[in-house]
Order: structure tokens, then sequence, then C-alpha cells
């Protein structure tokens, strides 16, 4: 089950959605991270630690030292993992506003982590872009 590729069909059928809660990233060492008690949302392994994405909550809980709260927005639409420019028109728009992200390419979604504060601008941003291609 492929995704779709077509940029124009991308930007105009995406559907964004925030999610509930705070996210944060935390860098940890191997350790740490086999004695976690929580799942994070997601990790990736560095030269340096393991970079978890958890819900702050969980952060705080752990007692887990983390920068970038944020929160996560789905853009619920199955996006192929080979499809070119998706991102580059949204971080590109969100450059333009000044607006950090840090995005994530799942199989089936793109997820975007924006800081708090700017989490309804952002939702604007997306609809105004949205609506360029529809």
């Amino acid at each position: 089950m492929s995704g779709e590729t077509n940029l124009q069909s991308l930007l105009a059928n995406m559907q964004p959605v925030l999610l509930e809660g705070e996210f944060v990233f935390c860098s940890v060492s191997p350790k740490t991270f086999d004695q976690l008690r929580a799942h994070p949302i997601g990790w990736f392994r560095e030269a340096e630690g393991i970079t978890l994405i958890v819900e702050r909550s969980v952060a705080d809980d752990e007692d887990l030292d983390y920068e970038f709260v944020s929160r996560m927005i789905t853009l619920n639409i199955h996006s192929s993992l080979e499809a070119v420019g998706f991102l580059a028109a949204i971080t590109s728009k969100f450059a333009a506003a000044e607006i950090s992200v840090n995005t994530i390419s799942a199989f089936y979604h793109d997820h975007l982590f924006v800081p708090t504060d700017k989490s309804s601008v952002v939702m604007r941003l997306l609809d105004e872009l949205k609506n360029d291609y529809t």
C-alpha cells in the first residue's frame, strides 16, 4: 500500500490534527534507555546518545532532562516515503514566519513538532497552505 506522491494532492488533502499534550526531546545513554519505565513515542540512536521523543509528563516522571517543549501535529494523509517537496513546502512556510519545526516521517504520516506557544499560528499556516492548493 503505497502513499501519495503528488505534491499538489498532498498539500490540498492534508488534514492536520493538533494532538493533546506537550512533547519534549531528550538525549539519554543506552543504559538509561534500557531502564526507562515508559515508552517513548519515538527514538533514534546517535553516536552521542539516544534521542527520545516523549510526553512532557513522562520526562518529568522519569526525571529526564529535556529541550524543545512542543505540540505534535499529525498530517493525516498517507504520504509516500518517496514524496518530493511536501515537507519542504511546509517548512518553508514556517521558516518565513520564523517558526522552528522538527519533523518525523513515519510509514503512513508526517508529524510536526512545533513550539507550544506557536501551535495555533502553525495550524493557521497549514490551513493557508492547504487552501493555496485546493
